[in-house]
């Protein structure tokens, strides 16, 4: 059987095709960005395809979280679930009778065969594989049974699956990120297609659909390495039997990304979580931005980009394929230039879920809160690093009488030598005839520093623990203004009776 040309010509169709198991992570969202990206840059299409069809693992819920976290990251795709398209549905759940059509097709031109092998009978084989020192693949036992021995089994009542059977000749490919790359006959022994109780696998559901989609291109994590010589073989078979536009898709495995101690980063280790992500305040520009330099790079030593830059320059040659590792400090510091390259505007509208989530402000927040919000938020812009730390500087403006003090700030700062100086700054803001930051801060710092003599970080911590509830805030005197007079007054006056 010849094997399939390779169309470098052909206008480029990528997929992503998670599987809805559990909260998305941060390695199926980097392989969604190279995909989404490939597809932008080169005028290509992007197909988002859902690979459901394990009814134990799979999840509605899981679905839902995939698309919302898709929506989340400004993804968007040509093909797939609320778009539709030429070749739907997309989701692989619902196309089971292509793949049980496709397979009985394979089957009849022999390309796959039952195979009756019970789990211990393939397991005992195995073992005996290895204490011979080859390779524990399938042995073929099932691959030319007669008509006799067929019926036998299956008077014993034993179920078949549907098995591959493998050229039995060595894989040369040229991966697009990894170049050349071969793989030896007996490391790809047959394969299931089908189990036993009918339900098509990976290895048949995702080759089919690429055939029949017309995906051009395979880009995807390095752990799928070892099973591209089974597609690239099925792939041709499906030709053969006039499943699919002909052409065998180009391959490209993207490497793993490394968690803590250099392993690879898997979906349990709290950082890969998307949703930490979300609920920690990172934008998804910062994410995105980050996660594209994890085996990419833009060139020119440049490290801030938009998605839509990124796609501007996007070459899968440049993919690394040396492993990435996840740097949750460096992912972290790109967060925070973006929050520091959005417009106060935007930064205020992006907090305000955060803020709601917290109960520091109301679902439906007022035009006075929203004014002072946007007053503050150029105050703490250039402090923060994830969004919820702004929600920490900024809650003291808008919890009115729910006003609490950080326990451990308050322990540490206001003692009972602070009483003094809570005292002396309450009779001096209290005396004064304006109140804007200007006046503040020049009765503040003459009954302060040239009155008590103090330094000026022992006398406005206090302060500012007094006021804002914390050590860290916005700068002491525009938050004292935003505060207002009685607010800021009433807030010295309970702190100085603390002791």
């Amino acid at each position: 059987m010849p094997a399939l040309p390779v169309a470098p010509d052909a206008p480029v169709r990528v997929r992503f095709c998670p599987s809805p198991t559990g909260n998305p992570h941060v390695g199926m969202v980097r392989t969604c960005l190279f995909n989404w990206a490939y597809a932008r840059h080169t005028g290509g299409t992007f197909i988002f395809r859902i690979e459901d069809t394990d009814a134990a693992r799979d999840s509605e819920e899981s679905y839902e979280q995939l698309l919302e976290a898709l929506r989340w990251l400004g993804f968007d795709w040509d093909e797939g679930p609320e778009v539709g398209g030429p070749h739907a549905p997309y989701r692989q759940s619902e196309r089971m009778q292509i793949y049980a059509d496709v397979a009985a097709k394979l089957e009849e031109a022999g390309f796959a065969y039952r195979c009756f092998c019970t789990p211990e009978e393939l397991e005992e084989r195995r073992e005996a594989a290895r204490a011979a020192g080859k390779t524990p693949g399938y042995d073929g036992h099932c691959r030319n049974l007669g008509d006799a021995e067929r019926a036998a089994y299956a008077a014993e009542g034993r179920q078949a699956a549907l098995r591959f059977g493998m050229p039995g000749h060595d894989f040369v490919w040229n991966d697009v990120v990894r170049g050349e790359l071969r793989f030896e006959a007996e490391h790809v022994p047959d394969y299931v297609l089908v189990r036993a109780n009918g339900e098509p696998l990976y290895t048949l559901v995702n080759p089919v659909d690429d055939a029949l989609m017309g995906v051009t291109h395979v880009l995807r994590g390095e752990d799928l390495l070892s099973s591209t010589p089974r597609q690239i073989a099925l792939h041709n078979a499906l030709a053969d039997i006039g499943v699919g536009h002909g052409l065998m898709p180009n391959f490209g495995h993207l490497p793993y990304v490394m968690g803590e101690g250099n392993r690879k980063l898997s979906k349990r280790d709290p950082e890969s979580s998307l949703r930490m992500y979300r609920d920690s305040g990172y934008l998804p520009e910062g994410l995105a931005n980050y996660l594209a330099l994890l085996g990419w790079s833009f060139g020119e030593d440049r490290e801030f980009f938009s998605k839509t830059e990124m796609a501007a320059v996007f070459d899968v040659a440049r993919v690394n394929p040396n492993p990435a590792r996840f740097d949750l400090a460096k992912c972290t510091a790109v967060n925070a230039d973006w929050i520091r390259h959005l417009s106060a505007t935007d930064l205020a509208e992006r907090l305000i879920p955060y803020l709601q989530s917290e109960g520091v402000l109301a679902e439906t927040v007022t035009p006075e809160q929203h004014a002072l919000l946007l007053q503050a938020v150029p105050l703490v812009q250039e402090r923060m690093e994830v969004l919820t730390q702004g929600v920490a500087m900024l809650s003291f403006l808008f919890v009115g009488d729910r006003f609490t003090l950080d326990a451990d700030d308050a322990a540490a700062v206001l003692t009972a030598d602070s009483q003094p100086v809570l005292a002396r700054a309450h009779d001096a803001l209290d005396a004064l005839a304006s109140w804007n930051t200007t006046d503040i801060e020049a009765a503040l710092r003459e009954t302060l520093i040239s009155g008590l003599g103090l330094k000026p970080k022992v006398a406005f911590t206090a302060v500012r623990v007094a006021v804002t509830g914390r050590r860290v805030s916005p700068p002491l005197f525009e938050s004292l203004e935003l505060l207002g007079r009685d607010m800021s007054l009433a807030r010295l006056d309970a702190a100085r009776k603390m002791h």
